[in-house]
């Protein structure tokens, strides 16, 4: 079952940047890439979960800031040690100038 929650507004994000959404108790990471194409990953780095909100985005890889673990933000996949399990990734969408996330599909 598909469950859109609201996330934040396309404006709260810019371009190749990340914001941190946390709902019931988790944390998740929401990107915008310089193509204005949202995507939403779990919040914490799979290595040592550190909030990958405070990384950096280059491109479309989220650079974790403790390790330099790097994941490809658009479908989740580890790039190199030291991380070498995937983010888990959510669909996203836009309307009504608002972001959502569907956080039941894996």
């Amino acid at each position: 079952m598909t469950t859109w929650i609201p996330a934040c507004a396309p404006n709260d994000i810019d371009a190749e940047d990340i914001i941190a959404f946390e709902h019931d108790g988790e944390q998740y990471a929401i990107y915008r890439s310089d193509d204005d194409e949202f995507f939403a990953t779990d919040g914490y780095c799979t290595h040592e979960r550190e909030r990958l909100c405070d990384g950096l985005v280059m491109g479309k890889t989220i650079e974790c800031p403790k390790h330099n673990g790097r994941f490809d933000y658009m479908n989740g996949q580890a790039q190199g040690a030291p991380v070498i399990e995937n983010l888990r990734t959510y669909p996203v969408k836009v309307t009504d100038d608002t972001v959502y996330i569907d956080l039941d599909a894996s």
